[in-house]
């Protein structure tokens, strides 16, 4: 009787196991959009060493792949005489290039490709969407930096400058197209926001600087279930769905403030007022706590911790608790990079400088500098019990986690990465601006 028991146990276990693995990443940051996984990664990689395979991808794109059974799904844009993107300072200076650029738009292939997960080999290409975009974009920007998600059986894609989200099923047929209206973004710095997925609705935030709102869109249909209207211009943040103890949460951060909705129907159920500048990195989240801030180019903005219980409407009081805002440091805030929460404590970039926070009191723990780290947009990753830190230069900093600072290994690929990393089990996905990388120990 015991021997059933156990092999019952077994069972059950390898069959949880499976459907986890199973899982994958299903959107950008990952199944609960934290950022965290308990997969074991390689710690010490190179061009020549664990790099299973990389692949090129045509065209342009920052968005984050996301996978499922064994396939990795990712965008790109391709049009003629297309650039490469360009990384911070070169972006920087091309500032004059940037805008008589964007008066000569060219129609656009707004594409999606299908790589096999084993192998890296391209298993479909199909551009759901070809249009002359709606708006010019930075030179370190593209046209398919929003990120999709999938259910497993489809994928889901959002190409703001062609004003649309597309669903295609495993083999690249569409399903369905529904349009999201054409609007400029962020005074010619063009869009990022990508998508986020829950049970059966896809959210798009499309923050702008003409008409912005949210909406909750039908997995099976592409038809509206919900849509509220927002006070708010252009924001690259991602949608986030926070399952706290006290419920639900799809947290959108937008310019001057950061709101809660019901997932289910949009009633709106918190609201906190009083920032300046809009949001580039998406929030993070570690059970009933979330954290956010903002910082531009000239400016550190602030760093917030939220509890589940938030309703209602506050204004930020900074360096201060105030109601379900538990703690509020001004100065602390990420930039382009989103932070990581986990087992208690929250990780943060500004420019190259990790710092650590207790979680719960906003105590800092620690504030290093990580060995010759260059500029980063990728959002932070942690794995197991290590933090990976990617910057543009291809620089992957493996930290391990805890209240005291420890950079195990600094790992070197030469490509221009923006895109915030991606996990299939024991792979790590990088994607540059030439290629896709996919690394295994």
């Amino acid at each position: 009787m015991l021997g059933k028991s156990v092999a019952f146990f077994l069972l059950t276990f390898i069959v949880l196991a499976r459907g986890d693995s199973q899982q994958g990443w299903p959107q950008f940051r990952g199944p609960e959009g934290s950022g965290v996984t308990q997969s074991s990664l390689a710690m010490i990689w190179s061009d020549s060493k664990n790099m299973e395979w990389s692949s090129s991808i045509p065209g342009a794109g920052w968005s984050s792949p996301v996978v499922s059974n064994g396939r990795i799904w990712l965008t790109t844009a391709i049009h003629e005489g297309q650039k490469r993107p360009l990384g911070f300072q070169a972006g920087a200076r091309s500032m004059g290039t940037f805008r008589k650029d964007a008066n000569n738009l060219k129609m656009t292939e707004f594409r999606v490709v299908c790589l096999d997960l084993d192998s890296g080999k391209t298993l479909w290409s199909v551009t759901p969407s070809k249009a002359i975009p709606a708006f010019g974009i930075h030179p370190s920007n593209t046209y398919a930096t929003e990120s999709p998600v999938t259910d497993g059986e489809h994928v889901f894609v959002y190409f703001a400058a062609a004003g649309e989200v597309s669903c295609l099923d495993r083999d690249g047929k569409v399903i369905w197209k529904t349009p999201t209206g054409k609007y400029g973004f962020g005074k010619g710095f063009g869009s990022g926001s990508g998508l986020a997925i829950s049970d059966d609705l896809i959210f798009v935030q499309c923050d702008n600087d003409d008409s912005s709102y949210v909406v909750a869109l039908d997995t099976v249909t592409g038809e509206e279930r919900w849509k509220k209207d927002r006070d708010t211009r252009t924001s690259w943040s991602t949608p986030l769905l926070w399952k706290s103890g006290y419920g639900s949460h799809l947290v959108l951060a937008g310019a001057g403030h950061v709101t809660g909705y019901n997932p289910a129907d949009g009633d709106l159920l918190w609201k906190l007022n009083g920032f300046s500048g809009s949001f580039s990195g998406s929030p993070a989240w570690d059970g009933d706590y979330l954290f956010f801030g903002n910082s531009g180019p000239r400016s550190t903005g602030p760093l917030i911790a939220v509890k589940g219980d938030a309703s209602g409407e506050l204004t930020m009081t900074r360096n201060q608790a105030k109601d379900w805002v538990i703690w509020s440091k001004s100065g602390a805030g990420p930039g382009l990079t989103s932070p990581v929460a986990h087992h208690g404590l929250l990780y943060v970039i500004n420019g190259s400088v990790l710092k650590c926070y207790q979680g719960s009191t906003g105590k800092r723990l620690y504030e290093e500098r990580l060995p010759g780290a260059g500029r980063m947009a990728a959002s932070l990753l942690i794995a197991g019990d290590y933090l990976y830190a990617l910057d543009e230069d291809g620089r992957t900093f493996v930290v391990k986690t805890g209240p005291a600072f420890e950079c195990v290994s600094v790992n070197k690929i030469d490509d221009l990465f923006w895109s915030t990393p991606s996990v299939a089990g024991d792979r790590l996905l990088l994607r540059g601006a030439d290629r896709l990388y996919c690394i295994k120990e």
